[in-house]
C-alpha cells in the first residue's frame, strides 16, 4: 500500500506536485482566467514556481478538483513537474485530487507534493484520496498495474500534522478493508471465513470478541438469521464485536447485513441480479470497519458491532415462501419472498442489541433494497430516522467524509402494509415504497430504542460500475468514512 509521509523541505523526488486553484474571473472576460499557483507552506525553488507560473496558461487547467498535468523538465531538478487542480481547496476537493494524483502518478516511486499554509483539510483530503485511489483488489498480481509507492507531503510543521495524517490513514485503511471484504468471491467468503477475518483482526486491537455458530443461535432463539441461513453448507454466524474504552459515556450499537451470498434463496433471482450478490455484506463490512478505525483511533465512545452472517441458498432445507419465522425476542414474521432476507436477519440482531445490549444508540447499514437506487440513484444511501438530531448529525458527518445519503420519510401510512393473518408482521409485503416498507419493518424491532435509531438502506452506493474521484470501480466501503466520522463527535 502507498506510504505517506510528511516532510518540511526538499526530499530529492524527481517528481513535484504544486496544487492549482481556478483563477480570479477577469471583468473583461467572463469566462474567467487560467489556473493560478496555489502559495504553499514551503515554496518550491524561484525557477520552478517561475517556470510552473508560465506554463499555466499554455496547459489549459482550469483549477477544478482532480485536473492533472506532468510537465519534464530535461536536466532539471525535480526532472517532473505535476500540476494538480484542487478546486476550492476544501477537503472534499483534495481528496478528489489525491485520487486523481495517484492514478495519473502509478508510475511514479516517489512524489513530494506541497501543501498550502493551513494544511490540516488538505492534509486529510490528499491522504484519503491517494490512498483510496491508489486502491485495487485483485487476487493475481499477473496483469496488475504498477503503483505509486510514496508520498512525500511537504508542510512546514510535520509534528502539528501528524495526528491529522494519522487519522486520514487509518480512514483510508478501514475503508479499504470493508472494500477488500467486499469484494472478495464468495466462493472463498462464506460465514465462518467472514468471521474468522474479523477475529485476526479485532486480536490485534484488543477488542472484545463473541462469535455465535449455528447451536447457539439456535439455543438463543436467533430465528431469522438460522432461517434465511438453514439453506446453506455454510451455517450461519453472527459476529459481536465490542469496543470498551475506559471512561466512555455513550454506547452505541452498529448492526450491518452479512449476506455473503443472495441467490434470493427459493424466490430466487434472476442471473444479471445474482452476479454481484457477494455485496450483500457490505453493511457487515462497513459496521466492523468502523469499529476496528473506531479502536485504532482510541475514540472515546463505546462502540458494539452486530454483524449477522448468513448464505441465503436454494436447497431442501432453505425457509419457504410463506414460512412464519420467530425471532430473538418473540416477534414473528411471516416472509413470502425469500428475496427479502436482510430484514430477517437484521432483526434479530436489533432485538438482541435493545434487550440484552441497552445502548443509547442503534443504527443499522444494509444493502437492503433496490428501491433504494429508484429513489436516489447510484451515490446515495437512504437515512431513516425519527430522531432529527440524530439524523442531522449523521447526515453532517457522511457529508464531511465525502460519502453521500439523503434522508427519506418513516411514513406512517404504510405501517398497514406490514399487518399478518397469521404472525406478528409481514416482512416482505407486495406494496411499493420498498425502502419505506423495509425501513419501517425493521422500526417494529428497535423497542424503546425507537427515536434512538437510524437506519442506512446502502445498497447502491455500497458498488461502482466505475471509476470516479476516491471510488474504484468495484466495492466502495460506503459508511466507514462517515460513521467513523460520526463516532468522533461522540464522547
Amino acid at each position: 500500500m502507498l506510504v505517506i509521509r510528511l516532510v518540511s523541505g526538499p526530499a530529492g523526488s524527481d517528481a513535484l506536485v504544486l496544487p492549482v486553484r481556478p483563477g480570479k474571473p477577469d471583468s473583461a472576460d467572463s469566462s474567467g482566467s487560467p489556473a493560478e499557483l496555489v502559495p504553499t507552506a514551503v515554496a518550491p525553488g524561484d525557477d520552478v514556481r517561475a517556470e510552473a507560473a508560465a506554463l499555466l496558461p499554455a496547459t489549459r487547467l482550469t483549477g477544478a478538483a482532480g485536473e492533472v498535468r506532468e510537465h519534464l523538465r530535461p536536466g532539471g531538478a525535480p526532472a517532473r513537474l505535476w500540476l494538480l487542480g484542487v478546486g476550492s481547496g476544501d477537503e472534499r476537493d483534495w481528496r478528489t485530487a489525491g485520487a486523481a494524483l495517484a492514478r495519473a502518478a502509478k508510475d511514479e516511486t516517489q512524489i513530494t507534493i506541497a501543501l498550502p499554509g493551513e494544511a490540516t483539510e488538505a492534509l486529510r483530503g490528499l491522504a484519503e484520496g491517494l490512498l483510496l485511489g491508489s486502491y485495487r483488489f485483485r487476487l493475481t498480481e499477473s496483469g496488475g498495474r504498477p503503483a505509486l509507492a510514496e508520498a512525500l507531503v511537504l508542510v512546514d510543521d510535520p509534528k502539528a500534522l501528524a495526528g491529522t495524517l494519522d487519522a486520514a490513514r487509518t480512514t483510508a485503511e478501514m475503508t479499504r478493508l470493508a472494500r477488500d471484504l467486499t469484494n472478495t468471491p464468495s466462493s472463498t467468503k462464506n460465514p465462518e471465513w467472514f468471521a474468522k477475518q474479523v477475529a485476526g483482526a479485532a486480536s490485534r486491537t484488543g477488542l472484545h470478541l463473541r462469535v455465535r455458530g449455528p447451536q447457539e443461535l439456535a439455543a438463543e432463539g436467533f430465528g431469522g438469521i438460522l432461517a434465511v441461513g438453514g439453506g446453506s453448507a455454510s451455517g450461519p454466524r453472527l459476529v459481536e464485536l465490542d469496543w470498551r474504552p475506559d471512561g466512555a459515556r455513550t454506547h452505541v450499537v452498529l448492526v450491518g447485513k452479512g449476506i455473503t451470498f443472495d441467490t434470493g434463496g427459493i424466490s430466487i433471482k434472476p442471473v444479471p441480479a445474482m452476479k454481484l450478490m457477494r455485496k450483500d455484506m457490505a453493511g457487515a463490512a462497513a459496521v466492523i470497519a468502523a469499529t476496528l478505525g473506531a479502536a485504532e483511533l482510541g475514540l472515546p465512545v463505546r462502540v458494539t458491532t452486530l454483524a449477522p452472517l448468513a448464505e441465503n441458498m436454494v436447497s431442501g432445507s432453505a425457509f419457504r415462501p410463506g414460512d412464519v419465522i420467530r425471532h430473538y425476542g418473540g416477534l414473528t414474521s411471516e416472509s413470502t419472498n425469500s428475496d427479502a432476507e436482510g430484514r430477517l436477519v437484521l432483526a434479530d440482531a436489533m432485538a438482541y442489541a435493545v434487550r440484552e445490549l441497552k445502548p443509547d444508540l442503534l443504527i443499522d447499514l444494509a444493502t437492503l433494497t433496490g428501491a433504494n437506487a429508484v429513489a436516489l440513484g447510484k451515490r446515495h444511501a437512504a437515512l431513516y430516522s425519527e430522531n432529527d438530531a440524530l439524523a442531522g448529525d449523521l447526515l453532517d458527518a457522511i457529508t464531511a467524509a465525502g460519502e453521500r445519503a439523503w434522508r427519506m420519510p418513516l411514513a406512517d401510512d404504510y405501517v398497514e402494509h406490514l399487518a399478518s393473518d397469521v404472525a406478528d408482521l409481514h416482512s416482505s409485503p407486495a406494496q411499493g415504497a420498498g425502502s419505506v416498507v423495509a425501513a419501517l419493518y425493521l422500526r417494529e424491532f428497535t423497542g424503546d430504542l425507537r427515536d434512538r435509531w437510524a437506519h442506512l438502506d446502502m445498497s447502491a452506493p455500497s458498488w461502482s460500475d466505475d471509476t470516479h474521484g476516491e471510488l474504484v470501480k468495484g466495492a466502495t466501503g460506503w459508511g466507514v468514512r462517515g460513521l467513523l466520522r460520526w463516532l468522533a463527535t461522540l464522547g
